[in-house]
């Protein structure tokens, strides 16, 4: 059992309309994905709610099916410049592939992003699981699941080379001498690699908040030894299942130790839909409302591309097909719902529901106090380290959770009440290295 010592960390996953499929059609919900005085309000009420992280994915197609904040949405690295000049604590979180980018120039993206933030930005890094982004960047396919983050560990490690290039006290700016840098203070980064040559050095200088935060999503082998080599947040998908997340926990850890760091360095937050109500009752009634605003045609596309398998042409009302893994696509998903499937014995329209709710992952409806329970349990028994919200709607369904949630984690001790800091690697509490 995990001491009360220990902190609990909050990130919110911020999709305009809502992280529900219908949750737009809420009375008094947001819309759109494409107002920045929308975003702005939503990144302030994290703040507000003492978040360590508000946090922006990304895609690089356009589908008409598909989740209503993905068809419309800004590119989120200029979103984080936005967001920053609006905020001054909460972390910003903004996704970038490492399939279709440049490490130079995701180096000096977020290397600028770090310093105008204030030490509050992070880089999500995704290796993109829709095949059909690849027909977006003069490509047919994209590379398979496993070369794919094989790219991504060279990748990050360019990246971070290039921000170690610059060495603190490079910029001397002496007047009476005449002197403006130190080059001794500079090195080139000299990287060749399977798939990169990047001779460096970065043209920035270092930042004095230490370098962006770096955020990972990957489920699988290959993307759990990312995380544990790389990242300081691990935004994971559940399935509610306490002794499978457990697993989960246990298995990023012990990879972070193997990779000569600490366990707490990394930050492992499941991500957690959850809807409130004056009663478990009422909370109940909301889901299902919501639930029956659903598209068949919308839910149908979300599952295919969740686990990697057109499903249009199977019974609803049947047994979830056997699913081979799509070499290309999204394993941790797929794995996620697959599992959840069996153990719960869906039917395809059970688990169409589930995935237009919240894209697999764990939706938790009742009372206030019953959502802190959960939470504050699966925390204290170390299967999580926090979690990521993902409310249903915005802004009231996120205003409930900051009111009405949030102090009933503070009142336990396991919330913070202020921030102890001012950068994102203050909210985690892992160190400024490189």
């Amino acid at each position: 059992m995990a001491s009360r010592n220990r902190q609990m960390h909050l990130g919110v996953f911020w999709l305009g309309t809502g992280n529900h499929s219908a949750g737009w059609r809420w009375e008094g919900a947001a819309k759109t994905n494409f107002d920045l005085s929308v975003i702005a309000a939503g990144a302030r009420t994290a703040e507000r709610g003492k978040f360590d992280l508000f946090f922006i994915s990304d895609g690089l197609i356009f589908d008409a099916g598909d989740h209503p904040s993905f068809v419309s949405r800004f590119e989120p690295t200029t979103l984080v410049g936005a967001l920053g000049a609006m905020t001054s604590h909460v972390g910003l979180g903004a996704t970038v592939s490492t399939s279709f980018s440049d490490p130079y120039t995701v180096a000096r993206t977020f290397g600028s992003l770090q310093q105008l933030c204030g030490g509050r930005a992070a880089w999500n890094i995704v290796t993109s699981s829709n095949d059909k982004a690849a027909l977006n960047f003069s490509k047919e396919h994209l590379d398979l699941h496993d070369e794919r983050y094989q790219i991504a560990n060279e990748f990050v490690d360019v990246v971070r080379g290039l921000w170690n290039c610059w060495e603190d006290g490079a910029v001397v700016a002496d007047p009476a001498t005449g002197q403006f840098l130190d080059a001794s203070k500079i090195r080139a980064l000299d990287h060749k690699g399977k798939y990169f040559s990047v001779k460096g050095p970065i043209n920035m200088e270092r930042s004095p908040f230490g370098p962006p935060a770096i955020i990972q999503a990957g489920g699988s082998a290959a993307g759990q030894e990312l995380s544990a080599r790389t990242a300081d947040l691990v935004f994971a998908v559940i399935n509610g299942d306490p002794v499978s997340a457990k697993s989960a926990y246990d298995s990023l850890k012990s990879r972070v130790v193997k990779h000569g760091r600490q366990p707490g360095d990394v930050a492992l937050l499941p991500g957690v839909m959850p809807i409130i109500g004056r009663s478990d009752e009422e909370a109940k009634e909301t889901l299902s409302k919501m639930q029956s605003w659903l598209s068949p045609t919308n839910a149908l596309t979300l599952v295919s591309q969740r686990i990697g398998h057109d499903i249009s042409g199977y019974p609803l009302d049947g047994p979830v097909p056997d699913i081979k893994l799509d070499p290309y696509g999204h394993q941790t998903f797929a794995l996620t719902l697959i599992e959840l499937a069996r153990r719960e014995k869906m039917t395809l329209r059970d688990l169409y529901n589930v995935t237009a709710a919240a894209r697999g992952h764990w939706v938790i409806y009742g009372t206030p106090k019953r959502i802190a329970d959960t939470m504050e349990e699966w925390f204290l028994a170390e299967r999580a380290d926090g979690f990521v919200v993902m409310p249903p709607y915005f802004p009231g369904a996120f205003d409930e959770f900051v009111d009405l949630v949030v102090p009933e984690l503070q009142r336990r001790g396991i919330y913070r009440k202020e921030y102890s800091g001012s950068t994102l690697r203050d909210h985690l509490g892992v160190a400024g290295a490189g």
